[in-house]
């Protein structure tokens, strides 16, 4: 039987792709839609996908609750969205970025009857970046991630660089200090992430979602990029996670356990 799937923003750009990627895949069905920007407008009009739902403006307005609901909207909405969720037992998954270890904290005390999945990326391709970034970093004495991304994107840096840093931070703490002394132009070096991993963030127009990691030893760097050029990129890790969000208890951050990493 198909997963009966919802999703948060559905009138956005990446809320119509997932719209889009459930309505085509055979294991789910697109049970809701929610977007307060195109409240009662049919789902049809607003996404592009052959369905007669009609958008609702809050998840309250639903009448009928999916088994899962997948978030792509922005902080604020997406805190009250998960909340929502969890009061009554339906599974999250949350592309949305941005979230405090504060949030995380009161978002496992709250899903006891449902699950919730949060990962900054949901391309394949990023996840095994991350993955081969923490590989590496062991073997290194600097590091730093360009991370780069559309012009409509409000958070820096990225839920995908800061989750990158975390995790070669972890692996190794064993990193040469940095040795700029003089700043020309305050900021020109980036922040600086855990372990003082510095992370630059650029805002252009053309751009979807980018991350090159910079490692370097005496002699020797590698250079590890990964590239969405569209935001199909995306569905399969979210297909994935929507059809697989029930064997995973509490909440999880990264579709890593979902690929055996």
């Amino acid at each position: 039987m198909a997963v009966k799937v919802g999703v948060f923003g559905a009138a956005g750009r990446m809320g119509a792709t997932v719209c889009r990627a459930v309505a085509d895949d055979p294991g789910l069905e697109l049970a809701a839609a929610v977007d307060p920007g195109a409240a009662g407008e049919k789902l049809r009009t607003v996404a592009g996908v052959d369905s007669d739902l009609e958008v609702a403006g809050r998840p309250e307005h639903l009448l009928e609750h999916p088994e899962v609901m997948v978030d792509f909207t922005h902080l604020e909405a997406a805190r009250h969205n998960l909340a929502w969720c969890a009061e009554r037992g339906v599974h999250a998954v949350v592309g949305t970025t941005g979230f405090t270890e504060e949030d995380l904290e009161r978002f496992r005390s709250t899903f006891t009857s449902s699950n919730c999945l949060i990962a900054p990326n949901f391309a394949i391709g990023a996840i095994l970046m991350m993955r081969f970034a923490e590989l590496a970093a062991p073997w290194f004495d600097t590091a730093e991630v360009i991370e780069l991304h559309h012009d409509a994107k409000v958070d820096s840096p990225s839920g995908t660089a800061m989750r990158t840093v975390e995790r070669m931070a972890a692996a190794s703490d064993r990193w040469a200090d940095d040795p700029t002394t003089t700043h020309t132009v305050p900021g020109a070096r980036g922040g600086v992430g855990p372990a003082g991993i510095h992370i630059h963030a650029v805002r252009m127009r053309g751009m979807v979602a980018h991350q090159e990691v910079l490692l370097g030893a005496t002699g020797q760097t590698l250079s590890i990029r990964h590239d969405s050029y569209d935001r199909s990129s995306f569905m399969p890790g979210v297909v994935l996670a929507a059809t697989r969000i029930a064997e995973l208890p509490g909440v999880t951050v990264g579709l890593d356990v979902l690929l055996d990493l």
